[in-house]
């Protein structure tokens, strides 16, 4: 029997010479590092990149867990190899969080198709093909209001857009405007045809886009929830400005972003939100998406803009992102808990043996 504490690779990109000098104190997950190590667990570093791939494949399948915060998207990388290596750590028994396979359920914007049932759903659609995406998108659909469309995979709001019509439809052609969530964007007209061309490289490799009504609340913030496994551990609230029209009068320069204001899990404006992610949204989401309890990952967040409110005038809240391969930065209190809940999941592993 294995005496030694239970070791966790803790991987995110980095260079060569990243790799090279990380440390477990060195690097903005430091705190991670130190609580894992509290409660007797044996955490050390694994940066990433696809040059040397089979350097960290090697190092994972020494160790008996892996956390892992990589991007989807960064800098023009993507994780299409680190995927597999994840899956050949985690069918050589190691525990691996989150796995690949628990990503493409719950941190693509399809999860807003397929959860849009529950509580936190609202009008929501799915094109998996550029032909019935130009057959949705025509000018009496998007006549009703402003609709916002996610390619399914991406972070820093690459490739969501608000759309709405931007004038008359005259001789043909339809003119809308169109705002990236991606920092630095600005309102830009253009064709809706031509804009839907721009969309077809978001559906290659499987890829397709969903489609939810603009919530006029945004400017109001967004608030992000920390869950580590199916507990709340956290909040941040966010006066975002990702798809919020300039003024008239402002320039063309884009709207700034607030900063996030972290709050505990105990917040009081929080209280209704925390009890139905705990009590009804994640269970539902686990129902509706076949994730097993002990596939939830130990880091992960959702993210909420404030819906229109109810017939009491509470707050609703809808959902618009689930982000679960680059859950950073987290509350103050989030390094415990998730060292915690890797302690646990790893005691339970064993037990199931």
């Amino acid at each position: 029997m294995k005496n030694s504490p239970p070791q966790i690779a803790i991987v995110w990109r980095g260079d060569r010479e990243a790799r090279r000098a990380a440390t477990p104190q060195n690097n903005r997950f430091h705190r991670i590092f130190e609580e894992l190590a509290a409660v007797g667990l044996a955490p050390e570093p694994a940066v990433f990149d696809e040059e040397f791939a089979d350097e960290v494949l090697e190092q994972l399948l020494t160790v008996d867990a892996v956390l892992v915060w990589v991007n989807p998207l960064d800098d023009g990388k993507t994780r299409k190899i680190l995927d597999p290596l994840l899956r050949q750590v985690a069918e050589a028994g190691r525990f691996v969080s989150a796995h690949p396979d628990v990503i493409l359920k719950m941190g693509v914007k399809e999860v807003l198709y397929e959860t849009r049932h529950i509580g936190w759903g609202v009008d929501t659609r799915l094109y998996r093909t550029a032909a019935d995406f130009r057959q949705a998108l025509d000018p009496t659909f998007l006549a009703a209001g402003p609709r916002v469309l996610k390619q399914n995979r991406g972070n820093g709001g690459q490739g969501i857009w608000k759309v709405e019509l931007a004038g008359t439809p005259a001789g043909g052609a339809t003119s809308i405007s169109v705002l990236e969530a991606k920092s630095g964007s600005v309102p830009e007209t253009i064709d809706l045809s031509d804009f839907i061309c721009r969309c077809e490289a978001y559906f290659t490799e499987g890829g397709c886009i969903v489609d939810q009504p603009f919530q006029p609340r945004l400017p109001e913030g967004m608030i992000r929830c920390y869950m580590s496994e199916g507990r709340v551990v956290g909040f941040g609230h966010q006066l975002i400005k990702a798809l919020v029209t300039p003024p008239p009068g402002s320039g063309s320069q884009p709207l700034q972003r607030g900063p996030r204001i972290m709050h505990p899990a105990s917040a009081e404006p929080f209280r209704a939100l925390k009890q139905k992610m705990e009590e009804e949204w994640t269970p539902e989401m686990m129902s509706a998406l076949n994730i097993e309890e002990m596939a939830l990952p130990i880091i992960w967040d959702a993210d909420f803009l404030y819906g229109p409110p109810d017939a009491s005038g509470n707050d609703t809240y809808v959902l618009c992102e689930i982000n679960v391969s680059s859950v950073f930065a987290i509350p103050d209190e989030a390094p415990a808990e998730i060292a915690r809940a890797m302690a646990s999941r790893l005691r339970r592993s064993a037990m199931r043996l």
